[in-house]
């Protein structure tokens, strides 16, 4: 038997993270934003998968790693790792590719040489049972 073809399949989004998310001192964000992030990337993995923008079900495992910043610009990600009936495990990773650097100036920013791991996860989303004649991917 086959792997199914949607294991492996990533979704990645990136996104500025906005002064106004600062929650914390030092510019520092909730790990809210960062789950809110792998909510998208699960959407859109479900969406190309399944033709269908499913639901969240569980974490089965969170870690917040490393700060996330206002100023930040992230790199959030979702690959399908399981594929049940109905259910899809995702693993996620959040990183920080750019970061503000206020020590130059008001407005700037560098790009990291190297990726600053901040959140991982791994959760289940599920989906509606396959319609009749619908074809995944």
């Amino acid at each position: 038997m086959s792997e199914d073809p949607r294991v492996g399949l990533t979704v990645t989004h990136r996104r500025y993270v906005p002064y106004a998310h600062a929650h914390y001192g030092g510019d520092l964000v909730d790990g809210a934003y960062v789950l809110g992030l792998f909510g998208d990337v699960a959407t859109e993995v479900c969406i190309r998968a399944d033709g269908d923008e499913g639901l969240f079900a569980s974490y089965d495992d969170v870690q917040f790693r490393a700060p996330v910043r206002a100023g930040d610009v992230l790199e959030a990600s979702a690959t399908v790792v399981a594929v049940g009936r109905r259910s899809r495990r995702l693993e996620f990773a959040a990183r920080v590719v750019c970061r503000a650097d206020p020590a130059r100036g008001a407005s700037a920013a560098r790009v990291l040489a190297e990726p600053i791991v901040a959140v991982t996860a791994v959760g289940t989303v599920v989906v509606p049972p396959p319609a009749t004649g619908a074809v995944p991917m």
